[in-house]
């Protein structure tokens, strides 16, 4: 076994460039804003998100960038950007009505009206904003006439079906309770706290009150706010950053898993009925051994992604972390419990010297198995004045999996020579070619986009076009087998930190020229089964059952119906 790991990895790690640094050339440069360079306050560390998402219907995926401010152009900042793909690997900004100046935080993506095109949700420090696309390009903001404006320090936030309605609902994760108007207004408020070496840094969170996260029912595109009677307050008043949906018990509708910063992560087990009418969630993070790690500490859980890593149908978990902590790897046990094997997975050495952010399961080398990502960087510019306590700008890592979930940390490639303060990361085929790209926020700073180009298999994406209101089908479950080996996927675009994925799903079918069968459980339980695939397509599957197979990118007649 060990010689064949061994002769795995030597297949994998080859002097070919992985990923490549194409920001520039995509047009992508626009920096990141968020507060002053010393970073007095709590507000200016999180960072911000992007999401990639098809706004116009036209078959790629365009980009959302999120930006904050300063606290002098505090509603007159930078702005948000909306950057349409023209293809050939080129952004263009366009301007559509969704560039907010306020102090941008995450952001998610779902067609929450089910009129067939993605809205934008815009979670900041201070009201968010729910934008509805109104197809002609541009979108209008209905944050209050639907009732998710909120108030307060918002982080990650996802859309998805609870409820089993067929419409999207919504959770949003606020972070603590801050104001920042009597601090700028009384400087003997600004008492700095002490970190590693005597640096004089900002407080928070211990110490400050924990956010309130709030959850959102969809009644015919406006919303209620169901934190009470659904259950979800129960756990509030931690630090909530990073979210993900997810089937972690096979029970047929989804759970919610929230990393929280410095007070314990929950997990809330949806115990609705199929009627959707007495739905509750239950916080099980304990009993599941998710709310700390595996010596019982309590963590700073970032950002989250959840994944079938050890390949055995079910959805682990990847929880990144302060530095000092590991970033944790949770296994789904398949009853109902977790594992903390980080340390297993060859995941707790090269993570621990390590400030996580944005985290991705994704297939980067197209082997059949889900490899790990994670954006890195420090909240405290001031750490570089110091030995102590790591660099303010880290490199961002990626780890290769060599079979039932372990890890190996591997060269990226030039795009991983890059050292800045990391925070969102989404991933997306914004080019086409078959693999998964990816794209990284670093604060203050210009972002990253990844091109990957270390794929060294065949692949079958996948997109569902679901009934209803959930276009996207999310929470769908895919499972694909191809040369007698099974992988198993959720169609989920809410994960990692503060942003939005590319809702198709790439499979790697390494050499395998062919797909033996695609199997679709949607969300109301029903089941589409489709055999004998040919490998490098897109696969369309529709509820009624009907099928298309077409090239990336392909508009034109498809190959079957």
């Amino acid at each position: 076994m060990l010689i064949f790991v061994l002769l795995l990895l030597c297949s994998i790690v080859r002097a070919d460039p992985l990923f490549v640094d194409r920001t520039l050339e995509a047009g992508l440069e626009r920096e990141v804003v968020n507060g002053g360079p010393d970073k007095q306050f709590i507000l200016e560390s999180t960072g911000s998100g992007a999401a990639f998402f098809d706004y116009d219907n036209d078959g790629d995926l365009d980009l959302y960038a999120v930006n904050g401010s300063t606290y002098d152009a505090y509603g007159a900042g930078p702005g948000n950007a909306l950057y349409r793909n023209e293809g050939r690997g080129v952004f263009s900004e366009t301007v559509a009505g969704v560039e907010d100046r306020g102090w941008g935080v995450g952001v998610a993506v779902g067609d929450y009206d089910g009129d067939g095109y993605r809205d934008l949700y815009a979670s900041n420090y201070g009201a968010n904003i729910l934008y509805r696309n109104v197809a002609d390009g541009t979108f209008v903001d209905v944050s209050l006439q639907t009732g998710v404006a909120g108030e307060g320090f918002s982080a990650s936030a996802a859309f998805f079906d609870y409820d089993l309605d067929g419409d999207l609902d919504l959770y949003v994760a606020n972070y603590v309770v801050f104001d920042i108007e009597p601090l700028l207004q009384d400087p003997e408020l600004q008492d700095p706290c002490i970190y590693l070496g005597g640096l004089r840094v900002f407080c928070g969170p211990q110490g400050m009150e924990g956010g309130r996260d709030r959850l959102y029912r969809n009644d015919d595109g406006s919303f209620t706010d169901v934190t009470l009677s659904s259950g979800v307050a129960t756990a509030n008043f931690n630090f909530g950053m990073g979210v993900v949906p997810e089937d972690f018990d096979g029970d047929g509708d989804l759970d919610l898993f929230v990393a929280n910063d410095e007070t314990p992560n929950v997990l809330f087990r949806n115990d609705g009925d199929t009627a959707g009418t007495n739905v509750r969630f239950v916080d099980i993070a304990v009993e599941a051994g998710v709310a700390y790690n595996g010596d019982g500490e309590v963590e700073s859980g970032m950002g989250v992604d959840a994944g079938d890593g050890d390949g055995d149908g079910d959805a682990d978990l990847y929880v990144t972390n302060f530095d000092g902590e590991t970033n944790t790897f949770y296994e789904n046990l398949g009853d109902g419990t977790f594992a903390d094997v980080t340390a297993q997975s060859g995941l707790a050495a090269p993570t621990v010297s390590f400030l996580g952010w944005g985290a991705r399961f994704f297939d980067f080398d197209l082997d059949g198995d889900l490899d790990l990502f994670a954006a890195n960087g420090h909240v405290y510019p001031q750490v570089d004045e110091t030995s102590a306590g790591g660099r303010y700008g880290q490199r961002n890592q990626l780890f290769v999996n060599a079979g039932a979930g372990v890890f190996t940390a591997v060269d990226g490639g030039p795009g991983f020579t890059v050292e800045k303060s990391s925070r969102g990361t989404i991933s997306g085929d914004y080019d086409q070619d078959g693999d998964l790209d990816l794209y990284i926020t670093n604060i203050d700073d210009s972002p990253t986009l990844l091109r990957n180009d270390g794929a060294l298999g065949n692949y079958l994406a996948v997109q569902l076009q679901g009934a209803g209101a959930n276009r996207d089908g999310l929470g769908a479950r895919v499972r694909l087998t191809t040369g007698g080996r099974t992988q198993t996927r959720t169609v989920n675009g809410a994960s990692s930190y503060l942003g939005h994925n590319d809702t198709r799903l790439y499979f790697g079918l390494h050499k395998n020229g062919r797909v033996e069968q695609v199997e679709v459980t949607w969300p109301d339980g029903g089941v589409t089964r489709i055999a004998d695939l040919p490998a490098n397509r897109l696969l369309v599957v529709r509820r009624d059952d009907g099928y298309a197979v077409r090239y990336l990118g392909e508009t034109g007649q498809a190959e079957v119906e």
